[in-house]
């Protein structure tokens, strides 16, 4: 798989696998192709998505299946209000000679689904954004490494709901994505219901292996960007801050703070493996306002004002662009 000739043959390649890994996932998963492209991208970019949407939605399922076609290992945390940190990152025990050892917790996996993650206190939240943001965990004074590639697929419910706590900006800064769920179209959910609740079972095929996973995330960043492209995605970024003189006129009225360097790296990584994905070598503006919406969604914050006129986060985006 990974033996090519030439980096433009290994973009061809990853191009291939990101179509065949789509449709073995649609095997399972019916519509939401704009959110599996999306969770695969970051994948392929070494980051971490959050998926926001209502119960129901087949967040839990669609993470399983990705999980399943890339042959990698796969844990799920479902969060509560009395999770503790420990039960994420594993704790010191005794063993039957009177020796301390290491239980490792769930957060030992190459996908790791935390599950409502804004149904626990922050303390817990913080324990797994940092070894999302480390990639190791410290427990009793010993660094522990986690397995190599390492992924953190959050799900959230909308935050009006009652009891949640929901994650400050610095902590959502972590997250390349925050990918929105809808609700499928009449004839997809027609579809949903006919193969669930039928004696439908599906086999899925391992599509990559996490070395094949971590040879292409190396390929992403050796992918080339024009100066165009990245003054473009770094002018973006500006543009949404309210108080530079480079502000839009959108963040100037709806904004009370804008989005911070790690968006402009990720949308120049983002928009390098959507031109390597939809068959190009090289990322135009095009694949940097195609990853743009997730990307800063999450990164900067309304005012009042915006709150009051119902402005969507979407919607200044939009006009900033």
């Amino acid at each position: 798989m990974t033996n090519y000739q030439t980096e433009a043959q290994a973009v061809d390649g990853l191009a291939k696998a990101f179509g065949n890994l789509k449709s073995e996932i649609g095997k399972v998963i019916i519509g939401q192709e704009d959110v599996i492209e999306k969770i695969l991208i970051s994948i392929f970019c070494d980051g971490h998505s959050l998926l926001v949407g209502v119960p129901g939605l087949a967040k839990t399922l669609m993470v399983k299946t990705i999980s399943e076609v890339l042959d990698l290992s796969f844990k799920r945390i479902q969060f509560t209000p009395d999770l503790m940190p420990s039960d994420i990152t594993g704790a010191e025990i005794l063993d039957d000679n009177r020796q301390f050892k290491f239980m490792e917790g769930p957060i030992f996996a190459n996908i790791v689904l935390a599950d409502e993650i804004n149904r626990t206190p922050p303390k817990t939240q913080a324990s797994l954004l940092e070894a999302m943001q480390e990639r190791n965990i410290t427990v009793a004074g010993v660094e522990h490494k986690l397995p190599s590639p390492f992924f953190v697929l959050a799900t959230q419910n909308p935050i009006e709901q009652e009891g949640t706590y929901p994650l400050p900006e610095a902590q959502l800064d972590r997250f390349m994505f925050n990918i929105k769920l809808g609700y499928p179209t009449f004839e997809e959910e027609k579809r949903v219901v006919e193969n669930t609740t039928a004696n439908h079972k599906v086999e899925l095929n391992h599509i990559l292996t996490g070395e094949e996973i971590k040879f292409y995330q190396n390929l992403v960043r050796k992918i080339p960007v024009s100066d165009n492209v990245l003054d473009y995605a770094v002018r973006l970024v500006s543009k949404t801050r309210p108080f530079e003189d480079s502000a839009a006129p959108a963040a100037k009225n709806y904004l009370s703070w804008g989005a911070g360097p790690r968006a402009s790296q990720y949308l120049i990584l983002g928009a390098k493996c959507h031109a390597a994905v939809t068959g190009k070598y090289s990322p135009d503006i095009e694949d940097v306002k195609a990853v743009s919406e997730s990307i800063l969604r999450h990164r900067i914050v309304k005012n009042f004002k915006a709150e009051a006129e119902g402005i969507s986060i979407e919607n200044i985006i939009k006009e900033i662009q």
